[in-house]
Parts: C-alpha cells; structure tokens; sequence
C-alpha cells in the first residue's frame, strides 16, 4: 500500500508530503486546487509519459517518490520483476522515484537502483491501478479481463497446469523446428561435421602429449650438446684425463685416509658414514650421467616426426581448441551434433508423437478451463450488473465475452484446432451496452470516464476477494451522479478497503461529493495558497471540527443548517461502518 508521497515542483505543486491511511483515503477541495494533479504525479511515479511541462516553471525538475508497504502476498507477486532487474535489497518496504527535468530527460530508480520508465510502469501495475481517464486504468486493458475472469473464478491451479502442458509443448516444437530446418542446410552442417569428427578422431589424441613432444623436441634439437655435458659430468668423476685423478678416486682416497685415522682417533667414526654416502652419491650420478649419454642420439627421422606431429596439434589448436582437452570436447559435441542430424527422422517421428499427446492434453485442458469461464463469466456479468443497479446505471448491460481462433497448429477442440497460449484457447473481454437497444461493445471503445469509474468500482466489489493490487485510486468517479448514488458510492468505496474484519484494500478517491467524503477512513483538504506571486497546492490531513466545515461547505455553504447535516451524515456512516463491522465474522 502506499504509505507516503512526497511531490516536489510539480506543476502548481512546490513541495507536498503526504502520509497516508491503509483505508479509504478521500482528497476533497475546490476546483483547480491541484487534486487531480496529485493523481497525475503519481501516473508519472507509475511510469506514465514523461513531460517537461510537469516541471513547475522556475524549477529545474521535478520529483515523485512514493513509499509501498508489502504484504507477503504482494512481494511474491513483484518477485519475478525484482529478481529479474535486481531490485531487491532486502529494503522491508518498496521505494519508487521517478525526475524529470526541465530539459525532458526523465530518470526512474526502484530502491535506489535506476530503471527505465518500462519497469516502472511494470512494478506500478502491481502496486496501484488508477480508475480515471489515465492509461493506468486496468479496466481498459483488455488483457487484464482474462486475469480478472480467472481470479473471480479461482482458476489459478487450472492455469498452472495448463501453463506447464503448453510450456512442454513449446520445447518440443523448438526441437523439431531445428530439426525441420533446410535440408540443404542440414547436409552441409552434417559434411562439415562428419569431416571435424573424423579428422580429430584420425589424431588420434591424447591429452598431455604435445608437452611431452615439446620436451623431446628440445632433447632431439640439442642432442650432441646433451651427450657433451653428460660427457664432461661422467669424465669429471672418473677420468678428467690429462693424468688427472677423477672426484670419485680422490674421494676414494679420502676414504681410505680417514679410515685409518678413525683406528688411530675414533672420535672421527661419524665423518666416516657420510663421506661414504657423498661416493656413493657421486658414483650414482656417474652411472645416470653414462647411461643418459648412451641414450642420447641425434635422430633427424625422429626429429622431423615430431615437428610434423607438433603441426598436426596446432592445426587442430587453431581450429577447434587452445588444448588438447578442449579439443577432444568440441568432437564429443560434434559427435553429439552428427548423431542427433543423422537420425533426425527417428527423433522427428518421437518428437511428433509427443507434440500430438500434448496438444491433446492442451486441448482437454483448455476446453475444460473454457467450461469454467463460461459458468464464471455469467455469474460476474449478474453481479457487475446487480452492483451496476445500485449505482444507478441500472440499464446497463454487463457480459463476459470468450472468443477463440482457430489455426492449424492449434490444439484439438472437437473437431477443430485452436490457437492457444499460456492462458489456454480464450480470448477474453469485457463488453457494455450503457443504454436499452445498444448492441453490446468492448467496454474500451464505449464506456466514458464517469462510467468506466463506476464499472471499475462494480467490478472491483465483485472481484474485491481475488484482487491481487494494493491500492485504488478512483478520480472523477462521481461524474454525473447525485447525492443518493453517492452515498452509494461512498459506502462500496469504503467496503473495498475490508474484508474478513481486516484491511483489504488502500483507497485514494478524489471527489466533490459529500457522500463519498464522509465514508473516508483519512480526510485530506486541498487548497490553493498564494504565497508572494506564486500559487501553490497544499493538502493536510482534517478531522473533527474542521471535518464538519469541510463537509459543510461540499454540500453548499457553511451554515447552521448544513454544519448540522454535516454531522448526521459523519454520524451515519459511522454506523454503517459499525453495523458492518458487527456482521463481519471475526
């Protein structure tokens, strides 16, 4: 529900805070005092076109924000949308801003994070629908009756299910439609694919192998120069030549040496031990050194078949994968790619039996959520229209229209096919004939601002139950009607806002009506104020004394005579609102 908004340099509007009631809110005021244009800042809040010459003049932008409390029930719906903008930061309630400045460019943000005027008007919708002459009004966009439909008859489960047959159904036929591609296509994507399969499996590959060739490149490229250094290793422990003794001689001598000094000072028996293992280490590596050099070989057959290898592996590097792993993936996917072209007939032929199975469960499916509109639509036509009567548009005709159209890749319905979505075969709509011997029309194309209100508010009497949108606001809803309809008016407006001796639904009504205002929960004025040259709209919330005037006023002038209705009627409603309270279960 709408909790606060604030409005800075809105058209007549300098700066305005308003703090509002979870129930039935009423703005009263006079003419030109800026009511409706406190709805149209929140129009623009909601992601309405955005227009310079809202700024208010002198300023340089304009600013709305409002702040939404969320029930659970609503943050589940808003869900999608949050997660799918990121949105969410865990903030308990939901902060909407919207600026345009002076220059045009308009800037929305939700919780601090910048959106477009698109997501606006997408998180708007779940948040507030506006009954006036604005394009926020639901009741005029048509696919909005088919979710009203359903709701009223609690459908949801049904939907769902339909919902996952068609969701099934659209992953088959975007598997045979790959499948049902050129052919021509096809068998090139087939040679192309058999030649990369074949020429990686022909490689023969291993992985880790182009490092072990690079390694033996390296011995093959340097072999004389290997077998030198092993060489000259092997001769230094050995035989240096030139009548030089060898490391391993002396340190042999050496060993001698310091035996017969440990028989003449065993004190030295420890150095012994060692010095053996340095000859035994020195004698091992001269053994490692002589045995590499007899393995090194300069070998030009071996060298050339291991470049020619090493040409092969980045070849297919270039082509298919920076290693030989990401090689030999790309062929398993090839492979997987090969398979699924070349029995394609075999997978169209499964394909085909389960897009038919499933049509067919659509289909039953759709005509049986169908049969329950059909039943759903009559008993919301009897109820728009019994609401209607109190309203006093008692002449007016209410139905519920479902259409369908056939195609040939339809589901099956008897013994035609059907187009069909999400939603099932129907096409849902809303028609009115205001006045006897009109012909019924889409409710778009006939109902006027005053009339749209009240069907608006037949409606949403009826469907009160199942309507998943917060807040209500009704601008102009008392157009063309007098005071005994108003009461009327005032007390369905008010009995949206409870249900089940709770708070069900924010109402926002603007109204000149003295009926409606006295039903209101939350009472704001709104005046004009001149303040140097400059006119501004201020609103403040009025109760008790300054309630009575206010009322007093709205049903002609403050006399002693309409002070003293003034206070009946406050005293009216709120004993209707009590004695339905009492009938109220708890």
């Amino acid at each position: 529900m709408l909790v606060e908004l604030s409005i800075r340099d809105f058209a007549i509007i300098d700066r305005l805070d308003l703090r509002l009631s979870p129930g039935f809110n009423v703005l009263t005021g006079e003419t030109g005092a800026g009511k409706s244009i406190i709805i149209d800042a929140v129009s623009i809040l909601l992601g309405a076109r955005a227009d310079s010459s809202w700024v208010r003049a002198g300023a340089d932008r304009t600013r709305v924000e409002g702040i939404f409390s969320l029930t659970d029930t609503q943050r589940a719906a808003l869900a999608p949308i949050i997660a799918e903008y990121g949105l969410d930061d865990d903030a308990e309630d939901l902060i909407l801003t919207r600026e345009i400045t002076v220059a045009g460019r308009s800037q929305g943000r939700v919780n601090g994070r910048a959106v477009t005027a698109g997501v606006l008007s997408a998180v708007g919708e779940l948040l507030v629908d506006i009954h006036g002459q604005t394009e926020h009004l639901s009741l005029l966009r048509v696919r909005q009756h088919i979710e009203m439909l359903d709701r009223y008859a609690g459908l949801g489960q049904q939907r769902a299910q339909l919902a996952e047959l068609v969701r099934q159904v659209r992953a088959v036929r975007g598997e045979l439609a790959g499948l049902l591609r050129d052919e021509r296509e096809l068998a090139r994507r087939q040679e192309m694919l058999r030649y990369q399969v074949d020429e990686i499996e022909e490689a023969a590959l291993e992985v880790g192998e182009d490092e072990a060739l690079l390694q033996e490149r390296v011995r093959l490229v340097n072999a004389q120069k290997l077998m030198d250094l092993a060489e000259m290793v092997h001769a230094t422990l050995y035989d240096p030549g030139d009548d030089q003794r060898g490391a391993i001689d002396l340190l042999s001598e050496a060993t001698g040496s310091l035996h017969a000094l440990i028989k003449l000072d065993p004190r030295l028996a420890a150095q012994e031990g060692a010095l053996l293992a340095a000859l035994d280490s020195l004698e091992e590596i001269g053994r490692a050194m002589r045995d590499y050099r007899d393995e090194i070989e300069g070998n030009p057959d071996r060298l050339d078949e291991v470049e020619e290898r090493l040409t092969l592996l980045n070849s297919l590097k270039r082509k298919y994968g920076d290693t030989i792993a990401e090689i030999l993936a790309f062929a398993e996917r090839a492979s997987t790619e090969l398979e699924t072209i070349e029995h394609r007939s075999e997978r169209m032929e499964a394909l085909g039996a389960q897009e038919a199975k499933l049509l067919k469960q659509i289909g039953q499916a759709a005509e049986a959520l169908s049969a329950a509109r059909r039943e759903a639509g009559d008993r919301l036509a009897r109820a728009v229209e019994t609401e209607l009567t109190e309203l006093r548009m008692e002449r007016t005709q209410f139905y519920v229209e479902l259409g369908r159209s056939e195609a040939e890749d339809g589901c099956p319905v008897g013994n035609a096919r059907y187009a069909f979505d999400a939603t099932g075969i129907d096409r849902v709509e809303f028609l009115i004939s205001p006045n006897p011997g009109e012909p019924l029309r889409p409710l778009v194309k006939i109902a006027s601002g005053g009339e749209t209100s009240r069907l608006m508010l037949a409606l949403k009497s009826v469907l009160a139950a199942g309507d998943a949108v917060p807040t209500l606001i009704f601008d102009e809803i008392d157009q063309g009607i007098g005071g005994r309809v108003g009461e009327i008016v005032g007390r369905k407006l008010w009995g949206l806002t409870v249900a089940n001796g709770h708070v069900d639904h924010q109402v926002i009504c603007i109204t000149h009506l003295p009926q409606i205002a006295t039903y209101g929960d939350a009472h704001y004025n709104v005046s004009k104020r001149l303040v140097g040259d400059r006119t501004s709209t201020l609103i403040r919330p009025i109760d008790g004394e300054e309630r009575v005037a206010e009322i007093s006023t709205m049903l002609g002038a403050e006399t002693d005579l309409t002070r003293q209705t003034a206070i009946e009627m406050l005293e009216h409603t709120v004993a209707v609102k009590n004695g339905a309270a009492q009938r109220t279960p708890a």
